[in-house]
């Protein structure tokens, strides 16, 4: 049996590859800037967004589902450790959160880093 889809991933420049790369990298660093300027978080995951498409077809495109996952658990499960504060168990839970999307950071930094793509 044979697939028959066809897909629409146009092929990417040598210079569209390169600002796919470096807008992913900025992208990383806003995450990583969002434990002390918050916002960075927001305008990462806007730049998400915008630019998916364009990494559609390439490495790229694992990175920008990887960043995005971790805005939104991480967004979720620091939302329920603030709720949950009230009974303690909040810390051990924003603790787990902080940890978690360090490790999701780092991990995604080193992948681009050797322009592999994300295990996702």
């Amino acid at each position: 049996m044979t697939d028959d889809r066809t897909f629409d991933v146009i092929a990417k420049t040598p210079e569209q590859l390169a600002s796919l790369r470096q807008i992913t990298l900025v992208i990383y660093i806003l995450y990583a800037l969002s434990w002390l300027i918050g916002i960075s978080a927001i305008v990462a995951i806007v730049i998400n967004y915008v630019k998916r498409e364009d990494a559609a077809g390439t490495l790229y495109e694992s990175h920008f589902t990887w960043q995005i996952r971790t805005f939104w658990w991480a967004l979720l499960w620091s939302v329920i450790g603030v709720l949950s504060m009230v009974i303690l168990i909040g810390f051990v839970i924003l603790f787990a959160t902080a940890v978690w999307s360090i490790y999701r950071i780092v991990k995604g930094w080193l992948y681009w880093s050797d322009r592999k793509p994300m295990p996702v």
